[in-house]
C-alpha cells in the first residue's frame, strides 16, 4: 500500500523552452514529495559533485513500450536459468548498481537513502533476478501511475540486466498507456526495443501515463 506524500516545496518549470542537454536546474532536495513531482513533470535527479543536485530532462528521450519489447533468443534461453522476483531485495538491486567498480558510478549514500525510503513508501520498486539463489542481476525505479521511471540495473551473469527489463515489461504489459523511461537510448538498450522520442512526446506520453493505474504489483 502506497503512503501519501507531501508536496514539495520546489516547483518545477515548464520544460518548452529548456536545452536538449545537461541539466535543467541544479539544487532543491531528494524528499520523496520532490522526487514524484520532478518525475511527474518529465526531470530526473543525478548527483552533481558532493553537494548538487541536477534535474535532466534530455531531447530526446529514451523509452520503452512494455508490448514492443524485444526478446531474442539468446535472451530467452538465458531466461530459462533465472528465477525472477519483485521487491524482495531491492536495497541489494540499488547496492548492485552502485557498486563504485562500475565506471561512471552515480549512485551515492544520498541517492540510496533517497530511494530507500520511496520504496518504503510503496514508490519505488526493484526487479531481481537470481541464479542458484544468488542475485545475479536487477533494475529499480519510480512506479507513478503506468510510468515506470527506470533509475538503474546491474549484472553479474550475462543478461541477467535484460531478463530484469523483461521482467519488468511483463508487468506493465497490462497497464493502459504504460511506458518506461529509461533516460537516454544506449546501443545496449536500443538491442531490448528501445526507441527515442522527442521530449514533447515524451511529455504527451508521461500524461497519458499519470492519469493511469499502476499494475497491480505497484498499487
Amino acid at each position: 500500500m502506497r503512503e501519501a506524500i507531501e508536496p514539495s516545496r520546489w516547483i518545477f518549470p515548464v520544460l518548452d523552452d529548456a536545452p536538449d542537454d545537461g541539466p535543467e536546474i541544479i539544487g532543491g532536495d531528494l524528499e520523496p514529495g520532490t522526487l514524484i513531482e520532478a518525475y511527474s513533470k518529465g526531470f530526473f535527479p543525478m548527483p552533481l559533485g558532493r553537494r548538487n543536485i541536477g534535474w535532466f530532462s534530455p531531447n530526446p528521450r529514451g523509452v520503452l513500450i512494455p508490448d514492443q519489447v524485444h526478446v531474442s533468443r539468446s535472451l530467452r534461453r538465458s531466461m530459462r536459468h533465472f528465477e525472477i522476483h519483485v521487491d524482495t531485495a531491492f536495497d541489494a538491486v540499488v547496492e548492485g548498481c552502485g557498486d563504485p567498480r562500475r565506471r561512471h558510478g552515480w549512485i551515492n549514500s544520498d541517492i540510496r537513502s533517497a530511494y530507500g525510503r520511496l520504496h518504503e513508501m510503496g514508490w519505488a520498486h526493484s526487479v531481481e533476478v537470481f541464479e542458484s539463489g544468488d542475485l545475479v542481476g536487477g533494475l529499480y525505479g519510480v512506479s507513478i501511475g503506468s510510468l515506470f521511471a527506470a533509475e538503474s540495473k546491474f549484472h553479474r551473469r550475462t543478461d541477467a540486466s535484460k531478463a530484469a527489463v523483461v521482467a519488468m515489461c511483463r508487468i506493465l504489459a497490462g497497464a493502459p498507456d504504460a511506458i518506461i523511461d529509461v533516460q537516454w537510448a544506449t546501443d545496449h538498450l536500443v538491442t531490448l526495443g528501445v526507441t527515442e522520442v522527442s521530449r514533447s512526446e515524451y511529455l504527451a506520453r508521461l500524461s497519458r501515463a499519470l492519469r493511469a493505474e499502476p499494475p497491480p504489483e505497484f498499487a
